[in-house]
């Protein structure tokens, strides 16, 4: 694969065609049903209670006799907006897969009293955004509830024949082949041979159903998305508010480990080297008893200390900033790569040179990830490529063909590699299926 391609390939007439027979087989498929019928019921109910709840207070707030009493209800519909909001992120979490954080909720303080704690709760900008997802779920509610019926009407007309077998013709009228088309009109089967039309009316439908649900679902994904979650200032907030965290923590690590390196390894070499030497001038101090082979052998350890002491500070030092990247990021990268034990197809277009925070994290997670191919993957071959996509972005991509698998938080350091990337605003994003290849993606900005 080359090293700056990431598309997948375009999947093959087979493929395309297994995929939809498996549709309805697919547990996804059965989830995103499940989902868009109870959402639907619960979506339905909490619409008109809420419609009634702000009819009634609006109309009180304007009657100006009951302003507190519609303020209230109005207060009231705010609330089971929100508890409508709860109901569908829990939802989409457990049959959807989709988390979306829930907004911070209103806090007014003790002492403002009821008309201060009804200001604050009608100024809710995330109240009032839930409030619009629930009206706009009940239209959506009602195509989600349709879509649900294509299940309901294949499986039914599937078992068309058995039903003939079991009853018979009911009360005379014959065996009713349902369509799930609202025009058009339903065939109605008057013989055994008849109900056998019911079975691929039956596929057919349950082979649209699955495609239809999962694009309601997908409608509905992105309107969750845009009015349950926090709003897009807030989430910057949350955002900043736990990258500055992250870069705090990343800076506290860093300092213990120099501490500590330099506390077990330069500082003991150091302390060993200045007792040699005290020896050493202890003996030469003495010349009636003048050893020259241990003074040699005293120098040496000395020696041997300072030589210990000095390559591990060098390779302390190295680890806060290589010395390569004064080069600048491609040289820093051809170095890496050409170090790796495992061959590796390098693609460098930088056209404009990033920040030295920048590029110190593109070395240090490129670094990492190709650790990562040689310890875990089993690769015969990796690919590196960093490329400055059009917006100035810095697109790293590390791929291998490996066996796959990987993924955050299995000890791979890849938890740890976003975390440093987010502390800048940066994306990772892994693609790694059991059995390979992986690609992993970073883009960073130009500038921290």
């Amino acid at each position: 694969m080359p090293a700056g391609s990431s598309a997948p390939a375009a999947p093959s007439p087979t493929g395309l065609l297994t995929e939809v027979l498996r549709a309805p087989l697919n547990r996804r498929a059965w989830r995103e049903a499940a989902y868009l019928l109870i959402t639907g019921l619960t979506g339905l109910t909490g619409a008109v209670l809420l419609l009634v709840l702000l009819a009634l207070g609006f109309g009180f707030v304007l009657s100006l006799l009951g302003a507190v009493l519609g303020l209230l209800l109005t207060v009231a519909g705010l609330g089971l907006a929100r508890a409508e909001g709860r109901l569908h992120r829990r939802l989409a979490a457990t049959l959807l897969g989709e988390r979306i954080p829930a907004p911070r909720a209103p806090g007014a303080r003790a002492d403002a009293g009821l008309f201060g704690r009804l200001d604050h709760r009608l100024r809710d900008v995330s109240g009032w955004r839930q409030v619009g997802y629930v009206l706009a779920k009940l239209p959506l509610s009602l195509v989600g509830l349709y879509a649900v019926q294509w299940w309901v009407i294949g499986l039914i007309n599937l078992t068309a024949p058995v039903r003939w077998g079991l009853f018979g013709q009911g009360d005379g009228g014959g065996i009713l082949l349902m369509t799930p088309l609202p025009a058009g009109g339903s065939p109605t089967a008057h013989s055994f041979t008849g109900t056998l039309l019911g079975i691929p009316m039956g596929l057919v439908t349950l082979l649209i159903a699955p495609w239809f649900t999962r694009a309601v679902a997908l409608v509905d994904r992105r309107l969750m998305r845009a009015l349950l979650g926090p709003g897009s200032l807030a989430q910057r907030v949350r955002d900043l508010e736990e990258t500055r965290a992250l870069a705090v923590d990343d800076s506290v690590a860093l300092l213990r480990r120099v501490e500590r390196d330099l506390h077990d390894g330069a500082q003991v070499r150091l302390v060993a080297l200045a007792l040699g030497l005290d020896m050493v001038k202890s003996k030469l101090a003495d010349e009636s008893t003048l050893d020259l082979d241990a003074v040699r052998r005293l120098v040496d350890g000395a020696h041997h200390n300072a030589t210990e002491a000095l390559t591990e500070l060098r390779d302390l030092a190295r680890g806060i900033h290589p010395p390569v990247l004064d080069e600048g990021l491609a040289h820093a990268l051809e170095t890496l790569t050409a170090r790796a034990p495992v061959p590796v197809q390098l693609t460098v277009d930088v056209s404009e040179r990033p920040s030295p925070a920048i590029e110190s994290i593109a070395y240090f997670c490129t670094a990492e990830l190709l650790t990562n191919v040689i310890k875990h993957s089993g690769a015969a071959r990796a690919t590196v490529s960093a490329v400055t996509r059009p917006d100035g972005t810095l697109r790293l991509q590390i791929g291998d063909d490996g066996h796959g698998g990987a993924e955050a938080g299995t000890g791979s350091g890849l938890t740890g590699l976003l975390q440093r990337v987010r502390t800048v605003d940066g994306t990772l994003e892994i693609r790694s299926p059991q059995g390979g290849p992986t690609m992993i993606t970073v883009d960073l900005p130009p500038r921290a």
